[in-house]
């Protein structure tokens, strides 16, 4: 695992990557100590759009999958921007909801051939039952603190889906552990665990450490979602030039 590290921070590219997260962690960091709610807001929305700009410095594919999540995910972060009211809190949770669902049909298109075996099976049963139970608990706890009903379901739609991303990350990177499965699992974890800490600390218990883990947590989601575009991006430019070579050596040998 370190070995890995080392040879993936050799790459220039990935250092300013790695720096580029680290600044956005900072200006989290000041924007939580300084309590100041609009610098808060303001920082959420940068998020995707440095990230996008240097994920163009060499690459120039998107899956159109992910270009729907980023969009939506860029929509609910500034959507609550210029305003906090109930109606823009539900249209930004709606639209979290819908960009989880892009992630959720990309991990079923990597369910191709993919088989589980009852020790995979009671194992993926027994975790995603805790982390339902868990969900669970908070969903009663919000029931007492949201008067808006709506919202309450929004909270549990997203929960859901979440859960759902887990569940498929997980038993992707069980049948498959490999480098890209672990890293989109960890992309799902992210989420997961940062969407949880947000409705804590704004309708339960509110904490500056958890505001700051929260946001911590979502820029490492998409630092990580990031890496596994580009990872994508290899393996497919891999496949491309493979095929050309095989094309080329059937070509060579039909005209012999």
């Amino acid at each position: 695992m370190i070995t890995t590290v080392k040879e993936w921070l050799k790459i220039s590219y990935n250092r300013i990557f790695l720096c580029v997260l680290c600044l956005l962690i900072l200006m989290n960091v000041l924007a939580t100590l300084s309590e100041s709610g609009l610098f808060l807001q303001l920082t959420k929305p940068l998020f995707i759009p440095v990230f996008i700009m240097y994920y163009f410095i060499k690459n120039r594919f998107f899956s159109f999958v992910f270009v729907l999540f980023l969009l939506f995910s860029f929509m609910g972060d500034f959507s609550s921007v210029f305003s906090s009211n109930s109606s823009i809190v539900k249209f930004s949770s709606f639209i979290y909801f819908i960009s989880y669902l892009m992630l959720i049909f990309y991990a079923l298109s990597k369910f191709k051939r993919i088989r589980i075996d009852k020790v995979i099976a009671l194992y993926l049963i027994i975790v995603v039952s805790i982390n339902s139970y868990f969900i669970y608990e908070l969903f009663s706890i919000l029931k007492l603190q949201i008067t808006d009903p709506i919202e309450v379901n929004l909270f549990a739609a997203k929960s859901v889906s979440l859960i759902v991303l887990t569940f498929l990350s997980f038993v992707v990177y069980l049948n498959s552990e490999t480098k890209q499965s672990i890293v989109y699992l960890l992309v799902a974890l992210c989420f997961v665990f940062s969407d949880v800490l947000h409705y804590i600390s704004n309708y339960y218990i509110y904490n500056w450490s958890f505001v700051l883990l929260d946001r911590v947590l979502h820029i490492v989601g998409l630092f990580f979602l990031f890496n596994y575009i580009i990872g994508e991006n290899r393996l497919r430019k891999r496949q491309i030039v493979e095929q050309r070579i095989a094309t080329e050596s059937s070509l060579a040998l039909t005209r012999q």
